[in-house]
């Protein structure tokens, strides 16, 4: 019996390989096809006859009835059963059948329409499938892999992508069994046991997707090695037809270990490493022969999304979810124990410095992440692009140099890292950006991107609550009273805000204190113009932070809502922009290896989004340009800032056209500037990645002002510092009595009655639901 089991199981195995040979696959299914079209041709036309037969036969049984003796009718019966029986099928069907297949001209037709039906087939699988269908001999000549290149906005390069097929082969045999073993739970767990398609896999993954939500795929290893030496990146349904008849007979021509050994030298690991040997020197500094469990089920987790999981990327921390999921998959097929498992878990990974030339780095990896998102692993990896990007390296240059001499000036100070951004405003190009002080410094976190991290942003964000007060009826002149104050708030001891210099400054216009930037008047504009107001012109400027408004309270505008670098950057280039919200491009060109332009969909008007080669700038008003004007004179006012800052602050500039605004979180983890002009602006930013905060920082302009005080000088000689001119709807009027005058502007309906007249006592602006302590 077991002999006979044996026997069979052989039989099927030959039967499999046989059916391994894509052109018998092919021949099989389309003889089979035209086999059974021909007999349901058959049964059809065999239906028609016998239906035929029996509507005659109804009519005879209904023939009206006749007289026998009368010789004519007699005679007109018979003639009809004559023709009937000619068709009859009760007696002998398969006799008409075969008259009908032997001699008639029906039959005829049904073969033609057949075998054009086959050959039309025939035809379409060749055309569509198999007349460009490579050889899986090609497999073991590795064919050249093209280097994207990634530029500044002047030619000099930044980074390539793949540079001069970086990898190292490595033999299969030499290999830790654990590699191997990782390599298959994460990719492929039935690699030994399928002919090259796993319809199961196929069927497990459609019906996760459909069930769970997941994405996960169906592709063997065998599929995914044809796919990515073989067959172009293009998503299409031939592709996927071409991939399996491939897979099978790769399958027929090369040993499973072949395969895997041609997998894990082709296989991509992110940025440069290609192939398990040059992953594991790129990530860890070793020979994959010396591989650990836990370095080894990193490493196999790669692949589905090197640059996702990548721990040089900007989610390490969904690398190291990847590992643990690829560790558990190895437990459920047997492969190491739970123990194992748990020790690997607790096994720090110890990650070699990248010693890869590049440039720019943190801005690099942005710019590589928005095109994997928009062309895809692959194409980024081995298509050979041509992509100029809108930094200027000379003013990222200046920005680094920086932030590094400060930095090394407040060591005493617990401050360990800074951050900055240079920004065109009219055209939303960034020209600089540092991501953090030493991208390669993996002991501070070096590898986060601070602009594009969410952080609270202290006063810097107040200019927003004041953009809400002037559209409804405030005005830079209008007074405020900076005073002790307290709100309710249900369910919570009352709100009693105070100012960062824990004084009080009486009565105040809204031009002092945002220049001076009290917290008090601030939070009245709040309360008095709503919050749910602040949070939709927040998002209207570009903040896409605040997504859920009920978490926030009346301190949103001194800071409590996190937002990012490049949002608030946004925002103020908006300011500068006379109220127009241009979208955020860090990419001028995009070009194939044949230098033609690639038209992708990568703008669109979303902030922190390239903007493609060709497509114009979504020029959006999002506030009137009286309002950003009126923010703009403020913020550029020195004398408005001398009362907290002092009249020789760091934070004037010669000339009148430079606005800026500073701002610190109370528990002194983030210190930021924010300064522009009309053609450029600068964010700076100190503190630490690992959100501990900083020691003796006094004010806002400890620590990011002088950064940006001294950025902004230097670029300053590349521009003019004529300052904001004021729209012509506004009203200029003098108000202030005493020498010198005093202008202020205002929108049409919003001026006093008279010039150089003081606010009439009793007219602060009102607050209904504060309770004056």
């Amino acid at each position: 019996m077991a002999k006979r089991a044996k026997k069979s199981s052989n039989l099927v195995l030959q039967s499999l390989e046989l059916i391994g040979k894509p052109i018998f696959l092919l021949f099989t299914l389309v003889v089979l096809f035209c086999f059974t079209l021909l007999q349901l041709i058959t049964k059809l036309l065999h239906s028609i006859k016998v239906l035929s037969s029996r509507a005659r036969r109804e009519i005879l049984s209904r023939f009206l009835r006749f007289d026998r003796n009368d010789k004519k009718q007699r005679d007109a019966r018979r003639t009809l059963l004559k023709r009937n029986s000619r068709l009859q099928v009760e007696k002998d069907p398969t006799a008409v059948g075969r008259r009908v297949l032997k001699g008639s001209p029906k039959i005829n037709l049904k073969f033609i329409i057949v075998m054009l039906v086959c050959l039309l087939i025939g035809t379409s699988v060749y055309w569509y499938i198999l007349r460009d269908l490579p050889s899986p001999r090609l497999l073991t000549d590795s064919p050249p892999s093209l280097t994207t290149k990634i530029y500044d906005r002047h030619g000099t390069l930044l980074y390539q992508i793949y540079k001069d097929e970086n990898r190292t082969l490595i033999q299969l045999s030499i290999l830790p069994k654990h590699v191997i073993d990782a390599t298959l739970a994460a990719e492929d767990k039935d690699f030994y046991s399928h002919h090259g398609v796993s319809f199961t896999g196929i069927l497990r993954a459609a019906t996760n997707n459909l069930t769970k939500g997941t994405t996960q795929g169906g592709s063997t290893i065998t599929q995914q090695l044809v796919k990515n030496v073989l067959l172009s990146p293009k998503k299409t349904f031939t592709r996927k037809i071409k991939e399996l008849i491939l897979a099978l007979e790769t399958e027929s021509m090369y040993s499973k270990d072949q395969i895997l050994q041609m997998y894990l030298n082709q296989v991509g690991y992110g940025g440069t490493a290609y192939g398990i040997e040059q992953a594991s020197r790129q990530y860890f500094g070793k020979p994959a022969t010396n591989l650990s469990l836990a370095e080894s089920a990193m490493l196999a987790g790669l692949p589905i999304s090197p640059t996702l999981l990548s721990p040089f990327g900007t989610t390490p921390y969904l690398g190291k979810i990847r590992q643990q999921q690829v560790l558990e998959a190895m437990v459920a097929g047997n492969l190491i124990t739970e123990n194992d498992k748990l020790a690997a878990l607790a096994t720090p990974l110890v990650f070699h410095p990248q010693d890869i030339e590049i440039r720019a780095p943190h801005f690099v990896m942005y710019v590589k992440d928005l095109l994997v998102k928009e062309y895809g692993e692959a194409t980024i990896a081995r298509g050979g692009l041509s992509v100029t990007t809108t930094l200027d390296l000379n003013y990222q240059n200046i920005l680094q140099q920086e932030i590094n001499t400060e930095l090394s000036h407040l060591t005493n100070l617990h401050v360990q890292n800074g951050a900055g951004l240079i920004l065109s405003p009219g055209t939303g190009e960034i020209l600089a950006m540092v991501g953090s002080r030493d991208f390669f410094d993996s002991q501070h976190d070096g590898q986060v991107n601070v602009v594009l991290q969410p952080r609270q942003p202290g006063s810097s964000i107040k200019p927003i609550t004041y953009a809400l007060a002037f559209s409804r009826g405030a005005t830079p002149n209008s007074p405020i009273d900076d005073s002790p104050i307290c709100f309710i708030v249900a369910g919570q001891p009352n709100y009693c805000p105070k100012n960062y210099d824990g004084k009080f400054h009486g009565r105040v216009t809204l031009r002092t204190a945002l220049g001076s930037s009290y917290n008090i008047p601030a939070i009245k504009l709040l309360n008095t113009h709503g919050l749910d107001n602040m949070i939709n012109l927040a998002r209207q400027l570009g903040i896409t932070t605040w997504e859920d408004p009920s978490r926030f309270g009346l301190s949103l505008t001194l800071g409590g809502g996190e937002i990012t670098m490049l949002d608030l950057a946004s925002v103020y280039s908006v300011f500068a922009n006379g109220g127009i919200k241009v979208p955020v491009s860090p990419i001028l060109s995009v070009l194939d290896p044949r230098g033609v332009s690639l038209t992708g969909d990568l703008a669109k008007g979303q902030v922190g989004t390239p903007k493609v080669e060709g497509d114009s700038p979504q020029y959006l008003q999002v506030i009137p340009e009286s309002i950003a004007f009126q923010i703009n004179s403020i913020l550029s006012d020195s004398a408005a800032r001398a009362p907290a800052f002092g009249v020789n602050s760091i934070l004037n500039l010669p000339g009148n056209g430079v606005a800026v605004k500073t701002g610190t979180t109370n528990n002194l983890r983030d210190n930021w500037t924010f300064g522009y002009t009309k053609d450029i602006l600068v964010a700076t930013w100190v503190g630490n990645n690992d959100n501990t905060p900083m020691s003796s920082v006094a004010s806002g302009i400890t620590g990011a002002s002088p950064i940006w005080a001294r950025t902004m000088k230097r670029l300053l000689q590349d521009y003019s510092t004529v300052g904001f001119q004021p729209p012509t709807s506004l009203v200029k009027i003098n108000v202030s009595c005493s020498s010198p005058p005093r202008y202020e502007y205002f929108i049409p309906g919003t001026a006093p009655k008279k010039d150089c007249s003081s606010p009439p006592p009793g007219s602060l602006l009102d607050f209904a639901t504060a309770t004056s302590q």
